[in-house]
């Protein structure tokens, strides 16, 4: 549990830090993580973005310092980290509905954040299959796209990405003249500061002439934990990942390593049978 233990110590540096610069960096720092893996754990776990936590988190604690104390609209402004009243107010009613100076007046309903706090919920009906292999280096050959990870962008492009592949013949192409795990969809490159990813639609290369608008990459030595996921896409694959950093990381002495993640499609199987079978490979170490 000590991921678990490093997530509510980040959030408890945010909590003693809302009436001060807060940096992602350093709140990912505190939970071990990069800040790309903190971001997106966070995500997991809460359903909502670092930044919208602690800005809902500033607004429920401003609103809170309104009603109970004689401070005035611009100071509790500038205290929360905001650069005007202007900015402040728009916030404000955003959330609460009414300007922050109507909020002095107590008979107003105001909407709060809590705090969060984390803790394990480990789906008894549905237990989590994994298992732990090692596999050398390995070329891989496709095509790629380039996406942000923020809001979620990622998953509209990726999704729109296979089925266009699937019409325009990538994903056979790919599945006849290479193998032998089948057909990859590949998460790599990582930009953490940009958060954004590569995501690369490939085959493990087993030819020598590949067609010129392929490109090839090459897949690191790692340690692989891999998840079976059950289902039809493209709804099965995303309940896994979120189950994955939810529960299994917090709940296991392994973390990510940083390197490529993928999902492999195995089967020849209609992808959209509720009995199509494929895999999560997520590259993992032991915690140190």
């Amino acid at each position: 549990m000590d991921s678990l233990q490093r997530m509510l110590n980040s959030i408890e540096y945010i909590e003693s830090h809302l009436d001060n610069e807060l940096l992602l960096d350093e709140i990912a720092a505190i939970a071990c993580m990069s800040r790309f893996h903190f971001q997106r754990m966070f995500r997991m776990l809460t359903g909502y973005t670092v930044t919208e936590y602690i800005r809902n988190r500033r607004i429920t604690i401003a609103a809170q310092e309104l009603v109970y104390s004689k401070s005035k609209v611009i100071d509790v402004a500038m205290k929360y980290g905001y650069e005007s009243p202007e900015a402040f107010t728009k916030a404000f009613r955003r959330i609460h509905g009414i300007p922050p100076s109507d909020a002095k007046k107590h008979s107003q309903s105001l909407k709060a954040y809590p705090k969060i706090s984390f803790q394990i919920q480990l789906k008894g009906d549905v237990e989590m299959d994994y298992k732990i292999v090692e596999k050398d280096a390995f070329t891989v050959v496709g095509k790629s796209i380039r996406t942000t990870t923020i809001c979620g962008e990622n998953n509209q492009k990726i999704a729109a990405f296979w089925n266009e592949s699937n019409q325009n013949g990538l994903s056979k192409e790919l599945a006849k003249n290479c193998g032998p795990l089948g057909l990859l969809g590949i998460c790599i490159d990582f930009d953490k500061q940009q958060e954004n990813l590569t995501y690369l639609i490939a085959a493990e290369k087993n030819i020598d002439q590949i067609p010129v608008e392929w490109e090839t990459r090459q897949i690191p030595a790692a340690t692989w934990a891999i998840f079976p996921v059950h289902g039809a896409m493209p709804d099965a694959m995303p309940k896994v990942w979120d189950r994955i950093f939810s529960e299994w990381f917090p709940a296991t002495g392994y973390e990510h390593s940083g390197g490529p993640e993928m999902e492999v499609y195995l089967s020849d199987a209609d992808p959209y049978s509720k009995d199509y079978y494929s895999e999560i490979w997520i590259p993992i170490e032991r915690k140190g």
